[in-house]
Order: structure tokens, then C-alpha cells, then sequence
């Protein structure tokens, strides 16, 4: 990940207006939003620290920019899309790109390898009325990003962790390493090595919990790629020890996080 642009320690400290903190929406389910709402009991503090200045989800609230904090759910699919995230950037001193839509392209990013076209055309009565791009991309292929929060939905405690950082102007403490840490440290049987289920966990990045493997399921891979990920080992892992399907290791890597390049570059391997 990046690291996040903060402002300095002294300048925090005398800074007599809150922070102004905005959040947007592009494609996506809202559910990265909607975890900033789920902090409950750390909810007040958060909204007594800034200035909730958009965020439509919350409220009906609209203040001007610049924005010290713009969190950016969602990924960009339609022309429009494209301009409002560079009128975002230029309104914003950090963005946060949150999610795996905005980090990733999202499960829409699907449509990258596929007929955009065809896909309407089922869809849509009247499709000549749709306007949309043949991809679905990540913020960061669109403007310069600050800091990525993964996952489908974004950890709430990673959130916190997040703005916490900025507001005392240090960088975040976030995990940087794979699932599989998560489920030793859990005392979590290995999936793979117990009952032979496929499990993207090895090259997934850390932040829920193992979640998945604690109720006996392989890793989705949620939360993207960790850094240095070798999905090619896991991938041939699967088709030669595993013996699973060429199409069915195409689909594991082709869902949250269908966009992100390692997991792309796996998912071609095994066929189109």
C-alpha cells in the first residue's frame, strides 16, 4: 500500500477547526460507507473529531470543499465517473480509496472480460440509452491515491485505525501480511491441508479475521492480493495437487477483486 500523506504533528495540535471529512460513491453496493455507520460506541467520537462535511448515506449535510479527508467507495464505470473523481482529487488533501471496488475494480470489474454491449443489450429495454465504459477500474488508475483500504466490505477497525492516524499525524498500523497468519494466530485448522478445499488465503491480504476458514470454508479473497502474492504457486497448486477444474480456479480469481493485477494474471492463465 502506499503510504498515507498526513499532516504535520504541530500543525494538528494547533488546529482550532475540525477536520472536514467527506465520502463518496461511485459503483458499488455501499457497503464500505455503511461500515463507517456500523462503528456504533466509536461512532460519536469519530463524528465529534471531524467535520462530516458529505456524506450523503448519514446525512443531508452538504459543505464546501477543500476537503481534508475524502473516503472514495466504489469504482469508475461511466464517463461521468471519470470527471468526478478528478473534481474529488482536486477538492482533496488525503484520498482514501475504500474497498475492493475502489481498490480493485469490485465484482462489476467482471465486465473486463466480457461484451459490455452484449451485456446491456440482455439487460436494458432500450440499451442505446446506456452509457458506460467497457471496464471497470480502480481509483487509482483514474487520480493519485493517498492510502487503500482493501477488503468487500473495509474492516471497521482498520477505518478507525485510519483516521486515528490522520488525526494525530502518523501513519496507520495496519497488517500487511496473508490470511493464513490470521488463522494461525487463531488457532484455525488449514482448510487446504485438513480437507483439500481450495483456498485463496495464502495470497489474500489480512483483515477479516479469517472469517471465512474459522467456519471451515476456503478464503474468497476478500480483502485482494497481499504484497508479494504468488498466485501462480497457489493456482498451480490447485490444478495439480487439488486437481480442482481449470474454469473453477478461474472463477476464484475472478470475483471481489476480479481487477487486481496479480489475481488477473492468474485467472488469464487458466483460460478465458
Amino acid at each position: 500500500m502506499p503510504p498515507i500523506t498526513t499532516a504535520p504533528v504541530a500543525e494538528t495540535r494547533v488546529r482550532t477547526a475540525k477536520p472536514k471529512l467527506a465520502v463518496w460513491k461511485f459503483a458499488s453496493c455501499d457497503g464500505c460507507q455503511l461500515s463507517l455507520l456500523d462503528c456504533e460506541d466509536e461512532l460519536l467520537t469519530v463524528v465529534g473529531a471531524v467535520d462530516i462535511a458529505f456524506f450523503p448515506e448519514a446525512t443531508s449535510t452538504v459543505l464546501p470543499g477543500p476537503y481534508d479527508v475524502s473516503l472514495v467507495e466504489g469504482s469508475i464505470t461511466t464517463p461521468h465517473d471519470a470527471t468526478r473523481i478528478q473534481e474529488i482529487r482536486a477538492q482533496s488533501k488525503v484520498l482514501v480509496a475504500i474497498g475492493a471496488c475502489a481498490t480493485a475494480g469490485g465484482i462489476q470489474s467482471l465486465r473486463n472480460y466480457a461484451d459490455v454491449k452484449e451485456f446491456t443489450s440482455y439487460v436494458y429495454a432500450s440499451p442505446q440509452y446506456i452509457s458506460t465504459l467497457s471496464s471497470s477500474t480502480a481509483i487509482a488508475d483514474h487520480v493519485p491515491v493517498d492510502f487503500e483500504l482493501r477488503g468487500c466490505p473495509i474492516s471497521k477497525q482498520q477505518l478507525l485505525e485510519l483516521l486515528n492516524a490522520y488525526l494525530h499525524g502518523r501513519a496507520p498500523t495496519l497488517p500487511n501480511h496473508s490470511v493464513c497468519v490470521e488463522c494461525k494466530s487463531r488457532g484455525i485448522v488449514c482448510t487446504m491441508v485438513s480437507h483439500a478445499t481450495p483456498c485463496l488465503g495464502p495470497v489474500t491480504h489480512a483483515g477479516c479475521g479469517a472469517l471465512c476458514p474459522a467456519h471451515a470454508r476456503g478464503c474468497y479473497g476478500c480483502f485482494g492480493p497481499k504484497e508479494a502474492a504468488n498466485a501462480m504457486s497457489l493456482g498451480s497448486w490447485f490444478t495439480d495437487a487439488l486437481k480442482v477444474p481449470d474454469l473453477d480456479v478461474q472463477r476464484a480469481f475472478r470475483s471481489f477483486n476480479a481487477d487486481a493485477a496479480v489475481f488477473a494474471e492468474e485467472s488469464k492463465r487458466h483460460g478465458e
